[in-house]
């Protein structure tokens, strides 16, 4: 040990061994030491350790990019290509030197190998493959075997979404990397990221939310394989294949068995596979992973360290030159060679050159590493300003390298921008701790340092944000560990489990809210789940033991407790006896589900029951017997409102006796309609609609209509019958509401519907309309509107009785309501109105005019009119007046439509048995008795034909009336 070589040992075997916490312990035991590590992440993972043990005092962290050597440094941490070179330290160690193969950087691992021992005592750590090649390269050297703490076990090829906790996933490309974590972050809330490119600062902090439990998976390059000492149960492989710089080749065994090797800690057994794309592992391959036995390391990347700075050809020559020994042999040309020789191209270079100083200055320029990644051109120009700057000026132009570093000091964009930047801080830094290379050195190093690390920060929080739903992490951390789940909800429905929002809880269903993923709902929905239990059992409770005054139902048929749907309407056995859907997830458990339907059942009950009690009060009467209960279950089905025209037979057959029954439960036999008139009333309205829907399966239901008005607009594509559930007929552009139609009938029944009569203003005052619009709903009952205009006959006084007075027109107003106080119903017309009086044909010419029409429509010559130029002062102030006759439409000469009489139709088109207005043989079907139809024959002839003798019924309110006027 105390020979001025020192003692030198190869300390060979798998990863978790113990090597670089050996080697650690070895150089605190000197007085001096350096150890040399293959990543800058690693060396100051090192560097962390041996601060911890001996203080910062004495510790120095020398990679390319950082220099932190405090006066009194006694052990020197460095990258093995930053190792300071002759120090004399009494502790030399060389970390992973199986790298020595590696072509790209195997040359200066080789040179180390070779070169660097300490006084007292040199330790080579790395693969058992480096033995043979140790042995002929290094005389006297001493190897110590060191096997795994743990087994290494092959489980073969898994699913990501099927994969364990405590998982390493390895890529080979930023691209596949980030496509694994953002698989990850839907799938298991998300991962940490590590890869080479990373700051020391950004790949600590993606570490620590590893270790700590934040996220439960790593996504990493190769670059975790060098002796990184994580908590890895499970290592996979989405690839078995990398781009090297120059073509996409196969990892070798030793390659694979070195990132593998990161599962399982010290006694912790691990294990590795493969995932995503990546073929199974073949059997032998595995077979030398578990075992770690492999085909020794026969080639060593060397080149020559005895460089020549006579000239720049010189220089290039012996970087160049061949090795004597078989092992040694040239690695691909490095970076800094070929910048060499570009540079040496250059006119602006070649002429500098002029003594061993300035080639070996434009020598340390060459070795300044491609951190940008940028093409070979743009990276040699970039060092071609470096050079004339150091040449000419001894220092970089202060004002220039200001503007460089001013442009990366941005923190924001996204997790590619914010890489670039890093990558060319690190160009700067590099430059910055090169002693000379610019003024206030040390200034600079210190504001590199800190651009790196804001830009370190905000790396680390862009790629939390994106691979880390912290939400879905943590609450699937909570539920791996059996923990019980608190949930929180606020007065507006929010769900708040752990300080994480989840969603809302609307009824009984939980919507969550913020998830991009199936996998992501599944986690949030598991852990409100847990925590929502005990709160659903809760709500359940308060909602059974709730008054109907806190539940409703909407005209869609949706069941609400508050402003909360809990349900629905669906069709039952029986149109008055609906069914409920409870709005309850699966998650709350069968006894919520139960205990919300039976409370939602009971409420619809007692609804039904109380709207519709007229109706349910008939259907349960015993006393109704015969063709009464028959015809008291037809207004049951039809929820208590029939069109007259769809009854006609029933209402005809049903006696005085049948009549009277009905009668005692508001059944009016009204001339259009039989209807209860207490289930017009808006509550009645609204849910006879909402029955009927369910009846009919309407995919939408309609609304009723604003309570209040007597006539609506009639709305295009209504649903056959909609209106008579709504308790309106439609009659031409608008639709009447029923009751207030008999009321017109009563009205409209004495008139001269033959010979033509006007509105009077009872007529317009219980529709609400203008005459215009009446005019329109008089259309629409099947009569003939006959539009005329007439002077204008001002009343002599007030108290005139003329019968020329002309109607006023009433505005259109919503009339009083039916539904709290009905009127009192107008005398009920029997179906067989008017039959007792005698049918006139209508002669052939139209009726004869009122007496109020003016000469010029009553047929008067030319002559007799006024002086077309006569003075305006002097005409007569004309107003328009309607003539309205019956004249029900016929369909091809066949009678009614079928669809005439249903509250889509017009029911004025009907019979007069069905209507309830007299009709002429001129309405349609034949004309003169020939059996023609009406078109084909010539002038038409009419005749009055006699009364027929039929028996007065004695309960007609017209039965007087009728036998005076045969009297």
């Amino acid at each position: 040990m105390d020979s001025p070589l020192g003692r030198v040992t190869a300390v060979l075997g798998p990863t978790n061994t113990g090597k670089t916490h050996y080697a650690i312990e070895r150089m605190l035991a000197h007085r001096t030491g350096i150890i040399g590590l293959p990543l800058r992440l690693l060396a100051r993972e090192v560097y962390d350790r041996i601060v911890a043990a001996r203080g910062p005092s004495v510790v120095a962290l020398v990679t390319g990019e950082e220099r932190i050597v405090p006066p009194r440094a006694a052990y020197w941490v460095c990258t093995v290509e930053a190792m300071p070179q002759g120090m004399g330290a009494d502790f030399v160690a060389i970390d992973e030197i199986q790298l020595c193969a590696d072509q790209e950087r195997g040359h200066v691992f080789t040179d180390r190998l070779l070169n660097m021992r300490g006084l007292h005592e040199t330790l080579f750590m790395g693969s058992d493959t480096m033995r043979p090649s140790i042995a002929a390269l290094i005389p006297k050297v001493q190897f110590a075997r060191r096997e795994r703490f743990s087994d290494l076990t092959y489980t073969g090829s898994k699913k990501i979404s099927r994969m364990p906790g405590r998982t390493a996933i390895v890529g080979f490309s930023v691209d596949n990397v980030y496509a694994i974590a953002e698989l990850l972050r839907r799938q298991k809330g998300g991962a940490a990221v590590v890869m080479g490119a990373l700051s020391p600062r950004t790949r600590n902090a993606q570490v620590e939310m590893y270790q700590n439990g934040d996220v439960d998976y790593l996504v990493a390059t190769d670059a975790i394989g060098m002796g990184l000492n994580l908590d890895i149960r499970h290592v996979a492989f989405s690839a078995t294949s990398k781009f090297d710089g120059q073509r996409i080749r196969p990892l070798m065994p030793h390659e694979l068995a070195q990132i593998a090797g990161r599962a399982g800690r010290y006694m912790q057994p691990g294990t590795f596979g493969v995932t995503g794309e990546a073929s199974p592992l073949e059997d032998g391959l595995v077979e030398a992973i578990q075992s770690h036995t492999f085909k020794p390391i026969d080639r060593l990347m060397w080149r020559n360290d005895r460089l020549d700075f006579g000239s720049s050809e010189a220089l290039i020559a012996s970087l160049e030159a061949p090795s004597t020994e078989l092992q040694l042999t040239k690695g691909r040309e490095a970076d800094d060679l070929s910048s060499l020789k570009t540079l040496n191209q250059m006119e602006t270079v070649a002429v500098r050159l002029r003594d061993a100083r300035d080639v070996k200055l434009l020598w340390e320029v060459c070795r300044i590493p491609d951190f940008q990644g940028i093409s070979h051109g743009e990276h040699t120009t970039m060092l071609a300003r470096i050079f004339g700057f150091l040449h000419e000026r001894g220092r970089v132009d202060g004002d220039w390298f200001a503007r460089q570093v001013k442009r990366i000091d941005r923190t924001d964009g996204d997790i590619d921008m914010l890489s670039k930047r890093l990558a060319y801080i690190r160009t700067w830094t590099y430059v910055a701790q090169r002693k000379g290379w610019v003024d206030n050195d040390a200034h600079w190093r210190d504001a590199t340092r800190a651009i790196e690390d804001r830009l370190s920060d905000a790396l680390h929080q862009a790629l939390t944000n994106r691979f880390v739903d912290r939400r879905t992490s943590v609450l699937l951390r909570r539920l791996k560990m059996k923990e019980g789940l608190l949930a929180d909800i606020n007065d507006k429905g929010e769900v708040t489990v752990e300080g994480e929002t989840l969603g809302r809880l609307e009824g009984f269903r939980f919507h969550q809210t913020g998830t991009a993923s199936p996998d992501e709902a599944r986690t949030v929905r598991q852990a409100a789940t847990q925590a929502l239990r005990p709160e659903f059992h809760l709500r359940a409770d308060r909602f059974y033991n709730a008054p109907d005054t806190e539940m409703d139902f909407t005209e869609q048929g949706g069941l609400m407790w508050g402003d909360q749907a809990v349900g629905k309407l669906v069709k039952g056995a029986e149109p008055l006896r609906p069914g409920v859907e409870a709005f309850v997830d699966d998650e709350a458990g069968p006894e919520v589900m139960q205990k919300v339907t039976r409370r939602l059942q009971h409420f619809i009950d007692r609804k039904v029951a109380a709207a519709m009690d007229p109706l349910m009060a008939m259907s349960r009467d015993e006393t109704l017997t015969g063709l009464a209960r028959g015809f008291a279950f037809r207004m049951l089905e039809s929820f208590g409102v029939l069109p007259r025209a769809d009854v006609a037979q029933e209402v005809k057959d049903l006696d005085q006796d049948a009549r009277g029954q009905l009668r005692k439960h508001g059944v009016r036999f009204g001339q259009f309609t039989i209807f209860q008139q207490l289930l017009l009333k808006p509550a009645p309205t609204r849910l006879r609609l909402v029955l009927w829907a369910l009846v009919q399966d309407l995919q939408e239901f309609p609304e009723a209509p604003p309570p209040g008005l007597v006539t609506v607009p009639a709305a295009a594509g209504a649903p056959q019958g909609y209106y008579t559930m709504a308790g309106y007929r439609q009659a031409g552009a608008r639709a009447i509401r029923i009751d207030m139609l008999e009321r017109l009938a009563d009205l409209l029944r004495p008139a001269d519907s033959r010979g033509g009569f006007e509105a009077t203003p009872d007529m317009l005052s219980i529709t609400g309309m203008t005459l215009e619009q009446f005019s329109d709903l008089m259309g629409g009952l099947g009569y003939n509107a006959e539009k005329g205009e007439r002077p204008k006959v001002k009343p002599v006084s007030a108290k005139s009785d003329t019968p020329d007075e002309p109607t006023k027109t009433p505005q259109e107003t919503p009339v009083q309501e039916p539904a709290e106080t009905p009127p009192a119903p107008p005398t009920e017309v029997p179906g067989e109105t008017p039959a007792e009086t005698p049918v006139i044909d209508p002669p052939e010419g139209p009726a004869t005019p009122p007496t109020e029409v003016p000469p010029e429509m009553s047929g008067q010559t030319d002559a007799a009119a006024p002086a077309a130029d006569a003075p305006a002062a002097d005409a007569p102030e004309l107003e328009v007046f309607y003539t309205f006759t019956w004249a029900p439409r016929r369909q091809n000469n066949r009678g009614p439509r079928k669809d005439q009489g249903r509250d889509q139709a017009r029911e004025g088109d009907q019979p007069a048995r069905k209507g309830g207005k007299p009709q002429g043989k001129g309405g349609g079907r034949r004309e003169g008795g020939k059996g023609k139809p009406a078109g084909d024959r010539g002038p038409k002839t009419y005749e009055a034909k006699p009364k027929r003798d039929k028996p007065i019924d004695p309960d007609n309110p017209f039965a007087a009336l009728a036998a005076l006027k045969d009297k």
